[in-house]
């Protein structure tokens, strides 16, 4: 399981809403879309996905834009990644197909790995993922005398 471009562009434009989230200064498409280098029509797309999901708000008129209505922290990476990408099904194995024990071996220990991932998935939200940004910057300033 990869990263998609749509989880991607999510997550960064999440990001971008939490950080206006206390003071609710709504963002145009085109602001996020330029910091980012995404297209516009692309991230129009996941917001809307977003939108109906309860997650984030559009504002109309001159100064409107998005803005974040659920707090940041309560916001799951899993639940951006299921409205985005929707519901990952594993592939099933058929009880018929128990004489191939390799591929029953084979997809145990795949489906192992896809519970762990939806593990770190559900247990990381959208305020983490701008805390541990902010702690990448602190960390890369660097001061010139």
């Amino acid at each position: 399981m990869g990263l998609s471009s749509r989880v991607e562009y999510a997550f960064l434009a999440l990001m971008e809403l939490a950080d206006n989230y206390n003071t609710q200064n709504p963002l145009k498409i085109s602001e996020i879309a330029e910091r980012h280098s995404m297209p516009e029509r692309y991230l129009e797309q996941i917001l809307s996905a977003l939108r109906k999901e309860g997650i984030i708000q559009s504002m109309r008129g001159a100064k409107g834009g998005y803005v974040l209505v659920q707090e940041p922290w309560k916001i799951t990476l899993h639940s951006c990644i299921t409205i985005v990408d929707g519901e990952e099904n594993s592939k099933e194995i058929e009880s018929s197909d128990s004489s191939n024990i390799e591929k029953s071996v084979i997809y145990e220990i795949w489906e192992q790995a896809h519970q762990a991932s939806q593990g770190v998935f559900k247990s990381f939200t959208i305020q983490d993922l701008c805390q541990q940004r902010d702690t990448y910057r602190q960390n890369g300033t660097m001061y010139y005398i």
